[in-house]
């Protein structure tokens, strides 16, 4: 039986009264890892409730102290990393490299809330009217939660959320992705290991029906998500309406133009990583192309000669340049878009669900995709596919390209 995972508050690991547990699989062989917990509504609302409690006494400490406790955590990150970096790419599926990456993106943020002592500085003006001066402090709220999708499980929640928030002086309470919890969990246990107090960082896993709690919870001032454009839109109106801070980051569908007059095999390559690169599973990837027509069909069997090239494999080899789909269920999904690109009419250059890696049978592989000829009225042209599928747009002209880009409804990257 895989392991049960534990859930994190107020620096205690618990034990869940949950009934239901969430399956993490080794994305390279679909073997079960472990278990993460289900945490229910009462449980959430404990962490909360701890994260609440513990905010007084980290509020009244002096930012200094709040800044070596990242000092400390750095160095513990920095002596972990490559553990880090093999858990990350075991639980995820990306290459150990982009897993490596995805840790120290995250530690660079822990470096910059070493610097707060400069960046959390206020302003004065005096004499800004007769008699009057004025004076503006940064001062810290209370409990922020963080909810963390699962393509970038060091980066995002133990980076972009974590570290500024509590070196602020908030509290923090972190819903980990519930299919990738491991890098969090373990990164909240280097956090607990260089000082930082009990109840400042909290760590849950749980549905979208507990996290819904979080959004309206009394005690929350804040909420950070990163996610899909419905998700996301349903977080910012729900908190926003509860009167709470929200930034919502959701999805995307990047465009790239290349001109008659660009090197193709240069050009090739860089498109090649950026729209394969972690899979595909990232919302700065590169889905698709815009390409004028005079130039369209060498760019094409070029980006097709160098995608059959690229390794495909387990995530941890050093040789792997692409590696799995994050689990059966976001396979599945993928495959999906690429028989529904078919249907709508786009034509398929390189089809990559057939791939079979010798001795990984059981990983959630699928391989570089490639369509041709895809037009405005298909679906598979507008909506973020997240996975290693390449879409490609021909125009007359720069213009037309332009046009074609601007017509899309999400900014570009």
């Amino acid at each position: 039986m895989a392991e049960r995972l534990k859930y994190f508050v107020g620096g205690e690991w618990r034990v869940s009264e949950t009934d239901e547990w969430y399956e993490i699989t080794n994305s390279s062989t679909g073997e079960v890892m472990a278990e993460a917990p289900r945490c229910t509504t009462e449980e959430v609302d404990e962490a909360v409730a701890v994260a609440k409690a513990a905010y007084p006494a980290w509020r009244d400490t002096p930012l200094p102290e709040r800044v070596q406790v990242m000092f400390r955590l750095k160095t513990l990150l920095d002596a972990n990393l490559h553990d880090l970096s093999v858990l990350l790419a075991t639980e995820m599926g990306k290459t150990y490299n982009e897993a490596r990456g995805d840790v120290l993106k995250a530690i660079e943020v822990v470096e910059l809330a070493c610097a707060l002592p400069v960046t959390m500085q206020g302003d004065s003006l005096m004499n800004v009217s007769t008699g009057f001066d004025t004076v503006t402090y940064r001062e810290p709220l209370g409990v922020f939660v963080g909810i963390a999708p699962w393509n970038f499980p060091a980066m995002i929640p133990m980076g972009w959320m974590f570290p500024l928030a509590v070196t602020t002086g908030n509290t923090f309470v972190l819903k980990a992705a519930s299919y990738v919890p491991q890098t969090a969990l373990k990164m909240a246990e280097l956090a607990q290991e260089a000082g930082l107090p009990d109840g400042v960082l909290n760590v849950v896993t749980c549905s979208r029906h507990e996290a819904e709690r979080l959004l309206t919870h009394p005690d929350v001032r804040g909420v950070s998500f990163v996610g899909s454009k419905a998700v996301g839109l349903h977080v910012y109106r729900t908190a926003t309406a509860a009167g709470k801070r929200v930034q919502s980051l959701t999805e995307a569908k990047n465009h790239a133009l290349v001109m008659r007059d660009a090197p193709i095999r240069a050009a090739a390559h860089r498109i090649i990583n950026s729209a394969f690169g972690c899979a595909g599973e990232r919302c700065m990837a590169l889905p698709a192309i815009v390409v004028e027509e005079e130039i369209a069909d060498e760019l094409v069997a070029t980006i097709k000669e160098l995608a059959e090239e690229r390794r495909v494999g387990p995530a941890w080899e050093a040789d792997t340049e692409m590696g799995p789909l994050v689990n059966a269920g976001h396979k599945e999904f993928v495959e999906g878009w690429i028989e529904k690109s078919i249907e709508e009419g786009a034509t398929p250059v390189l089809d990559g669900r057939e791939l079979s890696i010798e001795g990984y049978e059981g990983g959630y592989f699928v391989g570089p995709t490639i369509f041709d000829h895809v037009t405005e009225d298909m679906a598979c042209g507008r909506d973020e596919v997240f996975g290693p599928v390449l879409y490609i747009k021909r125009v007359k002209d720069f213009d037309e390209g332009v046009e074609v880009i601007n017509n899309s409804a999400f900014a570009n990257g």
